[in-house]
This record gives structure tokens, C-alpha cells and sequence, in this order.
């Protein structure tokens, strides 16, 4: 127990922690906090959904992310150097999102959110890549764990914290503590150590750009692993995303939704993702991608079995609680494994590709969903959703062996 406390308070684990918080604090900046100043200004709808597009550098980081691991810049490494300058950028951006004109000038307000997402973006891809060069394979799932949680204290404060000081302070002077609040990200950088630097590193950006995706899919199973990365979420990611509207069909009000789903359900997930992190130091992170994995599917039924529960305060609270802590527990061992699938020579690169595609079934998997439930009915919906996890937990057969030993070696170190 002693040595447990010791491993969750490292440095290190709290370099992960404040990284985290650090790769949160951006996104809903330019999601719902902005979408709420630019309506409180009388921006129309449809220039508010056409905002969504600034998202876009989320999904594309894999394009630049070759240049992080090529170059080195002149000062503090080659991951600290990358992570300072991102994290400053970053900080003036949202200073200069804070002044924009929502109503007079949408068009400069979009592009100033869009150097926003990049350089928010920016920091996530060398984030990774730290978090990867810096932990040991059997230090990555608390790691993992520690950096989600501090990614949603990051996204509380800008969501909630931030429109909260918005009915008091105004959203401009929002905007500055939010960018004061980058400082913790700055000076994590500044104190934190280097990660060791792994030998036959890019010495061109060709092989920066090309060599990373030659020596991925030369593994063994490389397409494999790529639809894994696409499956083990997707029966969750496709039943997240008709939760609210279900709650309401069920007949639960907004506050009720707000007090369980969104506050009690939060520190759910942070407490899902703590022990998640826990566990995968003792079991390893391929056994628990499987316990994780039908924890998370036998979840996801919960909602079916609420829906013939109906209106009652007690059931959604269990239901949320299994939820979240399946979820946090899962994305836990899920980030940790994609980390090991990566060569630390490429680490930003092959990690920023892998991240990309869990964005994958969130959109396109997720879009009929509305059509399903109101095809098969709120009980039907999610039990197809349940079902839709199996092909995920079913790859685990090959590319996560229950058997295998418990350091969790992976084709990208095997």
C-alpha cells in the first residue's frame, strides 16, 4: 500500500496529472463556452453550428505532428522545448479570443478559435508523446488514468467554472483567467524533467513523415490493431450520444439531469479512471482492456434496463455511477494501450494517428443513432449498443491475450 501512494504521488504522475489539466482547459473554449457568449450577443444559429468546423485541428494533428518529432528546438529538449512554445501560443490565443467581437466580426472570431484548436492541439500531440517517452509500460495506465481526470478538471473549469463567472464577470474577463490558468501547464513544463531521448530519431522530415507508417504496418497485425483502435468504444461512443435525449423521453427534468448525469456523474468517471489506473498496475493492461471492456458493455445495458425501470431518481443514480466508472476505468487502459503501440522514435507521430481514429466512430458510427433508438425503442437501442462492443472485446482474442504476461509487452516493443 505504501509503495501504491508512492507511485499515485510521483513527480511523475503529477506531471501527468497538470499535463492533463493543462490539454483540457482549451477544448470547450471554443465549444460551449464560446457558443454561449456568441448567442448571448445575438449571433443567428447557423453561424454558431458553422463554428464547429474550428474543431477540425483535433482531427488533423497527425498531419503536422511528423515536425515534433523531427526537430529539436534550441532550448529545454526535445519534448519540453516543443511543449513551452505551444503552451505560450496557446495562452495568447485565448487573451486574444477574449477581445474578439462575436456579433461585429464572426469572421475574426473564427479564425482567432481556430489558432485556438491548433495550438490546443498542438500541445495535445507533444503531451502524448511526453507522457509515452516519460512513464515505463507498467507506470502508462496510471499515468493514463491521472492525465484523463486532470483533463476533465480542465474541461469542468472551462465549461461550468467558466459560464458560472460569465453571469458575473463577463465572458472577455473569462477569457483572461482562462489564460491564466495555462500557467500551470507553463510551469509544469518548465520543472519537469526531459524525457530520455530514444536513439534513431528522424534526422530528415522525410523520414520524420514517412518512416513512422512504414514501421507500423510492417508489425504483424497492423490493420488489426488499427480496427481494435476503432471497435473497443464504439457500442459506448454510439450510446453517449442519445443519453440526453433518452433521459428526457424517460421523464427526468433538466436539474435532475444536471444534479446526477453531469455532477454526480463527473466525479464518477474521475473516480473510474483513479482506480482504473490502480488496478492496471497490478493486473497489467491487456487483462483489464477485457474486464474494463464487459465492465463497460454490461454498462451500457444499465441504460436499457432504466428505460423499462422508468422515472426514478435511485436507478439513474446507479446507472450513472456503473457508467462512469466503466468508462473512466476503460479509457483508462484503452489511452495506455495505445501509448504502447507506439516506437519512441515516432511517438508524436504514430500517437497523434491512433488518437485521430477514436474520433472516427464518435462521428460517423454515432450518426444513425438517432434513426436506431427511434427505430428499435430506447430498450432495443442500447442492447444494440451492447452488442456492438463484441467485436471490439473479441480482437482482444489475438491482440490482447489474457495470457499474456502481465508487463504488457505490445507488437510496438515485443
Amino acid at each position: 500500500m505504501t509503495r501504491l501512494i508512492r507511485q499515485i504521488f510521483s513527480p511523475r504522475m503529477l506531471v501527468a496529472l497538470l499535463m492533463g489539466f493543462s490539454c483540457g482547459l482549451p477544448l470547450l473554449l471554443t465549444i460551449s463556452l464560446l457558443q454561449a457568449w456568441m448567442r448571448s450577443q445575438g449571433v443567428d444559429l447557423a453561424t454558431i453550428g458553422l463554428m464547429a468546423l474550428v474543431g477540425l485541428p483535433y482531427t488533423l494533428k497527425f498531419l503536422w505532428a511528423p515536425l515534433v518529432d523531427r526537430y529539436t528546438l534550441p532550448f529545454l529538449g526535445r519534448r519540453r522545448g516543443w511543449l513551452l512554445v505551444t503552451q505560450v501560443l496557446l495562452a495568447g490565443a485565448i487573451v486574444v479570443l477574449g477581445f474578439s467581437e462575436p456579433a461585429k466580426a464572426p469572421t475574426v472570431l473564427a479564425l482567432v478559435a481556430l489558432l485556438v484548436t491548433f495550438f490546443s492541439a498542438s500541445q495535445d500531440i507533444v503531451v502524448d508523446a511526453y507522457r509515452r517517452e516519460d512513464l515505463s509500460d507498467q507506470e502508462l495506465g496510471l499515468g493514463s488514468s491521472l492525465y484523463v481526470n486532470g483533463y476533465r478538471v480542465g474541461m469542468l473549469l472551462a465549461s461550468g467554472g467558466g459560464m458560472i463567472m460569465a453571469d458575473h464577470i463577463g465572458f472577455t474577463e473569462v477569457y483572461m483567467i482562462m489564460a491564466a490558468a495555462m500557467g500551470v501547464g507553463i510551469v509544469t513544463t518548465l520543472l519537469c524533467r526531459e524525457p530520455p531521448h530514444p536513439g534513431g530519431t528522424p534526422v530528415s522530415l522525410k523520414q520524420a513523415v514517412v518512416d513512422p507508417f512504414v514501421e507500423y504496418f510492417q508489425r504483424s497485425g497492423a490493420l488489426g490493431l488499427l480496427a481494435f483502435v476503432l471497435l473497443y468504444k464504439i457500442g459506448d461512443s454510439m450510446a453517449s450520444t442519445m443519453t440526453i435525449p433518452f433521459y428526457l423521453d424517460t421523464g427526468f427534468s433538466n436539474s435532475e439531469i444536471g444534479a446526477v448525469v453531469k455532477l454526480f456523474g463527473f466525479w464518477a468517471t474521475v473516480g473510474g479512471g483513479l482506480i482504473g489506473g490502480v488496478i492496471i498496475l497490478k493486473l497489467g493492461i491487456r487483462r483489464c482492456l477485457w474486464i474494463f471492456g464487459l465492465l463497460q458493455a454490461v454498462s451500457t445495458a444499465g441504460f436499457a434496463a432504466l428505460a423499462y425501470i422508468g422515472h426514478q431518481i435511485w436507478a439513474l443514480a446507479v446507472v450513472i455511477a456503473f457508467e462512469n466508472l466503466a468508462s473512466g476505468m476503460g479509457t483508462a487502459a484503452f489511452l495506455a494501450f495505445m501509448a504502447t503501440l507506439t516506437d519512441k522514435r515516432f511517438t508524436a507521430t504514430q500517437y497523434a494517428l491512433l488518437s485521430s481514429l477514436i474520433g472516427v466512430p464518435r462521428v460517423v458510427a454515432s450518426a444513425p443513432t438517432g434513426w436506431l433508438a427511434q427505430a428499435m425503442g430506447w430498450p432495443g437501442f442500447f442492447i444494440f449498443c451492447t452488442l456492438a462492443a463484441i467485436p471490439g472485446l473479441l480482437l482482444l482474442l489475438k491482440y490482447a491475450p489474457w495470457s499474456h504476461d502481465r508487463a504488457g509487452n505490445t507488437p510496438a516493443n515485443a
